[in-house]
Parts: C-alpha cells; structure tokens; sequence
C-alpha cells in the first residue's frame, strides 16, 4: 500500500470513528442539512421589498421596508407562532442592517476622535427592525386568517392611540363581505378594523410602492380580494389561483364558476408579460408554487375548458352523477386531482350547482 493510500485509509478510519461519536459523514450531514425541518417557515424573496413565506398552510406574502411590515394572509392556526417569528426575524434582517464595526479608541488605531465621519458609524447603534403595520386577508379561510388575532395583537397602528394611551395592534383590511357573514363552524375569530365595499382600494404607499386591493364577485367566495403591489409588480391571488388542485368553489359562500373565470381572466389582464409571457409580473398562488402569466393562463384555460365540458354534458340531459361517472377531468387528474379535501367530483358538482345558462 503506498503513503497516498494509507493517509486515506486512515482518514476513512478516522471519520467513521467520529461519526460514531456523534458526527456525521459528509455527505449525510449535507443532505441533513438540505433537508427542511418539520413545519419550516420559508423565505423566497420575489422582488423589491416582497417576500414569500411558505409551509404555514396557505402562502403568505410580506411587504418589509421602512414603513414597516404589510401581511397578505397569515397562515393555519397551528402556525400562527411559527409565522410571527418569522415575521419578525425578516424584518430585523431587511430593516436593521448592522453599522460597521470598528475600533476607534485613541490615535494609535488611526482613527481620528474628531472625525465626524469616522466616529458616528462606531457610535450610532443598529436601526430598530421596523413592526408588523397592516395585514390584508385574501378570504376567511382558516388557512389563511389562523394567526389573525395573535399576529395583528403584535403589531403597531401608526398614528392612532387607545384611550388608555397605548397603541393599537396592526390594522386589518378584509372586504365588507366577510363581516356581513356568519363564520364557519370552528373557523378561528376575524379581527377586522378597516373594510372596503369594493371594488376597489388603493391604500396609501407603502414601502415606497402603491397597493392596490381588488374585490372579485363570486370566484372562489362571494369575497375574494387580490392584491397587487404595482411597484414591485407582484399580485397576490389567493384561493382563486391553486396550483395544487382545482379551484375550490366554495357554493355556500357565493362562489361560481363564471366568476373564477373571471377573476383568471381579470389577473392575465393585469398581468405584464416578459417574453413570451414568460416572467414579468409575479402571480402569487394561494397555496402552491410562484407563477407567472403563462402559468395563469394555462390554469385559466383548464377551468375554462371544465365549465365548458359540464355545461355540455348538462345541456345533453345528463344528471350530475352520470357527469361525474364520465369522469370529465381525467385529463387533468394527474395534475390538479391529487387533492383530498377537494376532489374532482366535487370541482364537477360545484361547476354543475353554478352554471349559468349559455348566452
């Protein structure tokens, strides 16, 4: 055996010892690290001063700069603590960049004591991470309003005092229509001060950036808002956009198929392509991964093509069993049917108990 080979048989001897003792192999402690923990809040930057927070159920959107932090959405009640903080570990990172580090005590560190220039980054301390301001809900789902009461309380209204003197938590904006509703049974408690009519609200800018909140009739509710932050060009979607199933219409609460694809049909017009409606705006999903107009209009024309294929079916005579039999989204199963809480047979009867007569 040559020194060469020796030396590795050696160093092959010594990590499997260590790896006994509590450390790992290489490319173990790699792929540990790879993988995600359990329940992990993740961070995407999009663009600008957008973030996307994902693993807390529905996905989650933030606005972080000098105004503060603005919320779309908060996430599964199981979650809400997990999201909090990392709601706030965003904000020191982004908003609490750290001053330089440096040494200025006397002349021998070459650093004159009256040199404004020299001596005010080793003085002044890091800037506070900026609060939680606002938190706008998409719908009142329980995935998506769960952290509601323990997220908004964290956070900070600008400008306005309660009568005692202290500071009201964030504001919340939901549209009008989910505050003239009953809640659903075991549904988490909607905290909401500030609503709009629709179908527009333009709030005022934030992070340096116009927001847009847009109320679309009857898609997946009866009170869907999407959100569009115009500078950063990212437009959150919430449940009427699923890239983890078919939509879900939720018929007790208003929903219909005409008005999901509406609401499709709404963002494509919004939307600013690239290149070949590749990239250009950002269209955030309500649960599933980041999409763009391509994306959308793919999705778009599936739902489409499933109205269009039940309407069919239900002019023929056909009753809603013997549609569902036929199996109309078999082509789109393997794609979007995967879903245990939303099944194809119940995308099919939503589309059949809300059809609109053909014009």
């Amino acid at each position: 055996m040559t020194g060469r080979a020796v030396a590795i048989a050696a160093l092959v001897a010594a990590l499997s010892v260590a790896a006994g003792g509590g450390w790992l192999p290489a490319s173990r402690a790699h792929a540990q690290a790879a993988r995600p923990a359990a329940a992990e809040i993740r961070v995407l930057p999009l663009r600008g001063n957008i973030y996307l927070l994902t693993g807390a159920g529905a996905n989650i959107v933030a606005s972080v700069g000098k105004d503060g932090v603005l919320l779309v959405d908060t996430g599964a009640p199981a979650m809400a603590e997990r999201v909090l903080a990392a709601v706030q570990d965003l904000s020191r990172r982004v908003t609490a960049a750290p001053t330089a580090a440096r040494s200025c005590v006397g002349m021998s560190q070459g650093c004159g004591w009256w040199s404004s220039s020299e001596l005010l980054p080793t003085t002044a301390g890091t800037r506070a991470p900026r609060p939680l301001s606002g938190i706008i809900y998409t719908s009142d789902d329980a995935d998506h309003i769960g952290g509601n009461a323990l997220i908004s309380a964290a956070g900070r209204t600008f400008g306005v005092r309660n009568i005692d003197g202290t500071f009201p938590g964030a504001w919340v904006l939901v549209h009008e229509g989910i505050t003239l509703r009953e809640a659903k049974p075991g549904q988490p408690t909607l905290l909401a001060n500030e609503t709009y009519p629709g179908p527009e609200k333009k709030l005022n800018f934030f992070n340096g950036e116009a927001v847009v909140v847009t109320h679309k009739p009857a898609a997946h509710s009866d009170a869907d808002s999407l959100v569009y932050f115009r500078g950063s060009e990212v437009l959150v979607a919430g449940d009427v956009l699923d890239m983890t199933k078919y939509p879900v219409i939720d018929v007790a609460r208003g929903g219909t198929i005409q008005g999901e694809v509406d609401a499709l049909n709404w963002i494509l017009d919004v939307a600013v392509v690239e290149h070949m409606m590749e990239g250009g705006t950002l269209v955030v999903p309500g649960h599933g991964r980041m999409t763009d107009s391509a994306d959308v209009a793919y999705y778009r024309d599936m739902v489409t093509i499933m109205r269009d294929r039940v309407r069919v079916m239900a002019g023929k005579g056909m009753t809603l069993d013997q549609i569902k039999a036929a199996r109309p989204t078999r082509d789109y199963d393997g794609r979007f049917g995967q879903s245990t809480t939303w099944t194809p047979n119940m995308f099919v009867e939503a589309i059949f108990n809300t059809l609109a007569p053909k014009k």
